[in-house]
């Protein structure tokens, strides 16, 4: 099973009301557990992609931290056309400071930043789709 595939099911998972998926394709299993604060991968089996898949809200990558998307959907800077963007570069914000929407299956997710910091780069642009861990912004 691919990597993106692997992804997608977490990102339903994620969206749904389900607590546990359980997935067999011939030699390839996984088990998904969802909990209050995060997802976690209890068991991979006869997987075969280059690495496994990475359930940070953050990566870290060039000395750069990102907040990423943790779902499939349509990526918004505001909660209406006619609003400010929630966030904008040199804003300071918390872990609990929402700084953009994404529209998945009709439901509007408000995204946090889940860190303190700065917002130093908009990587993304309004009303352009992504998908899970699709970088949106530069954080330091």
């Amino acid at each position: 099973m691919e990597i993106n595939v692997i992804k997608k099911i977490i990102a339903l998972l994620e969206e749904s009301n389900l607590k546990k998926i359980h997935l067999r394709d011939g030699d390839f299993e996984i088990s998904l557990e969802k909990d209050h604060s995060a997802h976690k991968v209890e068991h991979v089996k006869g997987y075969h992609g280059s690495k496994e898949p990475e359930l940070e809200r953050h990566i870290e990558d060039d000395n750069k931290d990102y907040i990423i998307s943790p779902m499939v959907g349509t990526f918004y800077v505001s909660s209406a056309p006619d609003q400010p963007p929630f966030v904008k570069v040199g804003d300071t914000v918390n872990e609990n400071t929402v700084v953009c929407v994404i529209e998945a299956m009709k439901v509007m997710n408000e995204i946090k930043a889940g860190k303190k910091g700065v917002i130093k780069e908009v990587l993304t642009e309004n009303a352009q789709a992504v998908e899970y861990e699709t970088k949106l912004f530069v954080i330091e």
